[in-house]
């Protein structure tokens, strides 16, 4: 159980300490890991920007990942997707109004700037969990094909069955716990408020500074 997701930033960034001097890339999945994010990148001497992945979410259940789209259109569906939705029309909907979240995103977080360029870096993505790991594999594969010199996946937990299918993604994988019995990546949190739009915005800005 971590205390919050400022003391899972902390724990991260010490297993990810022989990167510290490398001037490594953090990126954040938006919005919940954006604050761990510029902590890992402050405690290694790194640089903190966002990385835009949605997922798709299933019909009936908002909350359940079904796959995850990239900024490019890049889509991953789960090996269950069909099963749960039946219908690839709903499939392309909600790829479209992701698509326009992430436009609508990437003009407020990031307005008078190109994303920081991950080509030669060590790149680490972090997430405050995974639980389908969707979004994380979006992630790691629109960052592979700008050519990093390394990518890490940076978690602070993730069930088993999830981790083995994340990994393949990254070239190395940092996950603190991975517990038999996982419900929601909350469970393992003992304050896990929202992150606020505003909040990634002023975290952006001061970074940028």
């Amino acid at each position: 159980m971590f205390r919050d997701r400022n003391e899972a930033a902390v724990l991260l960034a010490k297993k990810l300490n022989p990167y510290h001097g490398q001037r490594p890339l953090v990126l954040a999945i938006p919005r919940g890991a954006v604050p761990m994010a510029k902590i890992i990148a402050d405690m290694l001497d790194g640089d903190m920007d966002i990385v835009l992945v949605r997922k798709l979410r299933a019909p009936d259940n908002p909350e359940f990942a079904i796959g995850a789209i990239d900024e490019t259109g890049w889509t991953y569906l789960a090996e269950y997707a069909h099963q749960v939705v039946g219908d690839s029309t709903y499939i392309e909907q909600e790829k479209a109004i992701q698509l326009e979240v992430m436009r609508e995103r990437r003009n407020s977080y990031t307005p008078i700037r190109p994303p920081l360029d991950p080509k030669g870096r060590i790149v680490i993505v972090v997430d405050d969990g995974l639980a389908t790991g969707s979004t994380m594999i979006a992630a790691l594969h629109a960052l592979r094909a700008k050519h990093p010199q390394k990518l890490i996946c940076a978690v602070p937990v993730a069930p088993p069955e999830t981790l083995a299918k994340v990994t393949p993604y990254a070239d190395e994988m940092v996950c603190l716990q991975v517990p038999e019995l996982f419900y929601s990546v909350g469970q393992f949190y003992q304050s896990f408020p929202q992150v606020s739009d505003e909040e990634v915005v002023a975290l952006l800005r001061k970074n940028d500074e």
